[in-house]
């Protein structure tokens, strides 16, 4: 493999980490909507944002609630 295409195949590898496509927010979002409905009553859909920091990648998860749910009827459940 000659060098410039290693140096193209490295950029495009270096290009996937960087983005998620959007099956994948898709589904990360699908997800997030499932646990974030466990512990509240949402009103509209959940927002998924992903931009670059220094560190990585900053997620934020954007929703409205109508409530928080109480978990009052596991009280004598033991813990996992």
């Amino acid at each position: 493999m000659k060098r410039e295409e290693r140096s193209r195949l490295a950029r495009l590898l270096e290009q996937d980490k960087e983005e998620m496509n959007e099956e994948s927010k898709r589904a990360a979002l699908a997800d997030f909507t499932r646990v974030a409905a466990e512990y509240f009553e949402l009103l509209g859909e959940v927002g998924l944002t992903l931009s670059r920091s220094p560190e990585g990648f900053l997620v934020s998860l954007d929703f409205h609630a109508v409530r928080v749910k109480n978990f009052t009827s596991l009280r004598g459940r033991p813990q996992l």
